[in-house]
This record gives C-alpha cells, sequence and structure tokens, in this order.
C-alpha cells in the first residue's frame, strides 16, 4: 500500500476523508513533502523567505483510517525504512525560533545530503539522522485544528529519534484513528532552536498495528540506540527559575561560543545548533534554580 503527496493536507480534522482504509494493521509506504510543502528549491535565496506562504507549511500525508479503532485503543506505529531526498533547506525565519528577537534578518541555507553526512551550504559537515517531525492522530474534538502546536494525539513533535527503528504509540481519539505524517529532516537537534532542521522531503515505510484497550494519556516512543549521540560536546548552560528563560540563556551561550572557536557569523551558529545540538533540562529539583544545557558535537566545530 501507497500513499503519495497528492493526499497532503495542513491541518487535523476528525470529519476527513481517508486517504487509505487498512484493518486492523498492515504495512504503508508514504511520500511525505518538506515542511515547506516545495515552496523552495536549489535556486532559492534569503529572500524567497519573504513570500513562503505560511498556510502551506507543515503539510501532512494522509489520513489512514484503522479499522476498528476506538477511543480507549492505542496505535502503534514503527518505522520501519525512512529515506530522503538529496537536498534540504534550513532558515532563519524572522520572528520565529527560541532566539527570534536576537535574529530578526531572513537566512536560508541549503544542504546537500548524502547517505551518511549532510554538507551545509556555509561548511559544516553532519552526520545523517533522518526523522518525522509530524505524526498524529486527529483530535477528538470537531472542527479543523492547526498542525501546530502538538497535542497528546501527537502531532508536530519533532522527537529527533523518531526515524527507522523507533516506534509511537499513540492514543486513539476517534473512530478509525485517522493518522497523518510528514515534515521529513535529514538531521536536527533536540529543541529545534531556530524553528528548523535539514528540512527534506522523504520517503517512509510504516509498520501500522491497533492496540485495543490500551488507553494512554500521551504518545510513548521506543527508539534505537543509533538515533544516541555519544561522542564529544561542547556544552553551554542556562541556569534560573524559569526553563524558558534558561533554555534561551543556554542557546545564546552556545552561539557565542561557536562564534569564537569557529568565526562562523552568530546567524549561521545558530542554525547549526538548530541543526544538531542537544537542549535539555538538566536540572529540575533544586527550586528555585534549573538548569538547562546544550549540547554540540565537538567534531562539527572542525
Amino acid at each position: 500500500m501507497h500513499l503519495g503527496t497528492d493526499t497532503v493536507h495542513y491541518a487535523w480534522d476528525r470529519d476527513l476523508a481517508p486517504a487509505l482504509e487498512i484493518e486492523g494493521s498492515g504495512t504503508v509506504e508514504l511520500d511525505l513533502l518538506d515542511s515547506g510543502a516545495g515552496q523552495f528549491d536549489a535556486s532559492s535565496t534569503h529572500e524567497s523567505l519573504a513570500a513562503l506562504d505560511f498556510t502551506r507549511v507543515n503539510p501532512v500525508t494522509g489520513p489512514i483510517l484503522v479499522r476498528g479503532a476506538e477511543p480507549g485503543d492505542a496505535l502503534l506505529v514503527r518505522v520501519r525504512e525512512l529515506g530522503t531526498a538529496g537536498w534540504g533547506w534550513s532558515a532563519n525565519i524572522p520572528g520565529f525560533g527560541l532566539l527570534a528577537e536576537d535574529f530578526p534578518d531572513p537566512v536560508l541555507v541549503h544542504s546537500r545530503i548524502g547517505e551518511k553526512e549532510v554538507e551545509l551550504d556555509f561548511g559544516p559537515v553532519l552526520p545523517a539522522l533522518p526523522m518525522i517531525g509530524t505524526l498524529g492522530l486527529a483530535l477528538p474534538e470537531p472542527g479543523e485544528h492547526p498542525l501546530l502546536p502538538p497535542s497528546r494525539h501527537g502531532g508536530n513533535m519533532d522527537i529527533r529519534q523518531l526515524g527507522a527503528g523507533s516506534s509511537v504509540l499513540l492514543p486513539v481519539g476517534v473512530p478509525g484513528a485517522l493518522l497523518s505524517l510528514g515534515d521529513g529532516h535529514a538531521a536536527m537537534g533536540d529543541g529545534e532552536i531556530c524553528g528548523t532542521g535539514v528540512e527534506t522531503s522523504a520517503r517512509a515505510v510504516l509498520e501500522i498495528e491497533l492496540v485495543k484497550e490500551r488507553p494512554i494519556t500521551a504518545p510513548v516512543l521506543e527508539t534505537p540506540a543509533a538515533a544516541r549521540r555519544t561522542g564529544a560536546a561542547l556544552v553551554t548552560t542556562g541556569i534560573g527559575p524559569d526553563l524558558h528563560r534558561a533554555a534561551k540563556d543556554a542557546a545564546r551561550s552556545l552561539v557565542d561560543e561557536t562564534v569564537r572557536r569557529t568565526g562562523l557569523s552568530a546567524v549561521h551558529a545558530y542554525i547549526l545548533a538548530s541543526l544538531t545540538a542537544d537542549l535539555i533540562v538538566s536540572e529540575i529539583v533544586d527550586l528555585p534554580n534549573y538548569v538547562v544545557s546544550m549540547h554540540l558535537p565537538i567534531d562539527v566545530l572542525s
């Protein structure tokens, strides 16, 4: 069974007609558009960002109706294969991102994607770690709901470990479940701080299984060891009573340290962090101050 990009949609809607119906389990191959829905290509420039149509971002392929699925059940989705295109893009989009106030100008970055590496147009080479940014089920509330933000039924979770070899268990909210997915990446850091990873079109092979009478309150994932980063890292921190402010402090510190060590522009250091650095809550129990840390693989700096 196969679904192409002619089935993409731009909202969660329990009344959306299914693009495909399966029995309680099945294997489906899906083509996924990039998060920009093809609005950028290898000839796009910084100026192209001004023409971005935000009503056509984060398209998802689907939905897939699973016969027999009812609220109170769960849907288990295993990602068996995930491949990407050979080109991708990343961007600093004005008004968007963790440090939007620091970086007001549009910047578009092109990437060449190989089987094992991603080469950015300003120099750095990153490991290729393809993942799915958006995967979820229809919400039980009637009407259209935006694909952003995520909900207890999944959506644009941007969990970077959701790639080949991973699985996710999702709570069913409506009869038939109505599974959709999109937003392929060739690489991304935990937190995706500038708002983009290496955005690219993708092809996914999923194994879908209905799990009856399995009530859960939110998605539960299992991820493969290959998704872990285990090498040496440069780590910066943010410390204070506000987690969001601490995250900003850790990110700003990493941008500054990257600029000092590499000579990159600040905005390129910011985008690099979004693509390969992981934002982590390191301490949340020592009131009143919490610690957020940001981890950038050392070898990226070379």
